[in-house]
């Protein structure tokens, strides 16, 4: 048993796709397919069940994945460990974000951290979709910018940002040019949407129900940042965002426009409960400075 094949095995579970895992890891899918039928063969129990649409884990196989996944993260520390020595640091600070994050708070926190603390490498770690919580009780990161609604059990935090909704509109719609809009002034539009996140997210990012008691139209759904907007560029729907997503993920092809009836987005600063490190305290004093420094206590920008 090889490390290589644990390291695959985890992406396979994440994706339950062989395709799309072997375009993650670099790799042919023949070369994929070899290597989980070695590994099955040598632990003598099959951890895929094969069908049309992907795979899906076994019961010994979510069990296994479970332990393949602890010694995958274990090894990253013990590389980290050593890379921190070569590079003469005293320390890695991971940061966790979605999409634009806290706004220019979560560039700026980062930065003046490094400032204060040159060494210790800060490591910023994009997640999508309301994943940023879980990868804190995962220990995959130390602190990070969460989005509510959330599940944060497990988990201490403190209201740090606050920001405006928007829609997002393909260019040449017919409310582009609007200073703001309702959400019923959009509830014909398909929205779009994710399965990757929990229901209750993903109805108060839809604003469901509508404030007349409607539902919205559901379209496309999307796994990331970047597929949802390549969707709305088409005109195959429209999103709505946090208006620091404008200016994070400009392009031409696509108008925001401000919603004016829509709940703003409430960004929380958060770290797994008994994990606060003299590392972890000193990036939310930073974070709570730069905050207190804002309008009204809290970075709205």
């Amino acid at each position: 048993m090889e490390l290589r094949q644990l390291h695959y095995l985890t992406v396979i579970a994440d994706e339950e796709n062989l395709g799309r895992a072997a375009q993650r890891l670099y790799v042919s899918q023949p070369a994929l397919s070899y290597a989980l039928k070695s590994l099955e063969s040598e632990l003598g129990v099959r951890l895929f069940d094969r069908h049309a649409g992907g795979v899906s884990a076994t019961d010994a196989g979510r069990e296994v994945i479970a332990e393949a996944l602890l010694t995958v993260r274990q090894s990253e520390r013990v590389s980290a460990a050593a890379e921190r020595h070569r590079r003469g640091e005293t320390g890695v600070l991971r940061v966790g974000f979605e999409a634009s994050g806290a706004g220019e708070l979560t560039t700026r926190a980062r930065a003046e951290f490094a400032r204060r603390n040159p060494g210790v490498r800060v490591v910023p770690r994009r997640y999508d979709w309301g994943q940023e919580a879980a990868a804190l009780r995962e220990g995959l990161v130390d602190v990070a910018f969460v989005w509510l609604p959330n599940d944060l059990t497990g988990l201490r935090s403190e209201l740090v940002h606050t920001e405006p909704r928007v829609v997002g509109l393909p260019s040449g719609h017919v409310l582009a040019g609007r200073d703001e809009v309702s959400v019923l002034d959009v509830g014909a539009e398909p929205l779009m949407w994710t399965e990757r996140a929990p229901r209750e997210w993903v109805d108060w990012w839809a604003v469901n129900p509508r404030p007349d008691g409607s539902s919205p139209r559901w379209g496309p759904t999307n796994d990331n940042v970047e597929e949802m907007l390549e969707q709305v560029a088409e005109g195959s729907a429209i999103c709505f965002a946090p208006m620091s997503m404008a200016r994070y993920y400009a392009r031409p092809d696509l108008t925001w426009v401000p919603l004016s009836d829509a709940e703003p987005l409430r960004t929380v600063l958060a770290w797994a409960d008994g994990t606060d490190s003299s590392l972890v305290r000193g990036f939310a004093r930073v974070v709570r400075e730069l905050a207190a420094a804002a309008p009204d206590g809290l970075d709205q920008r």
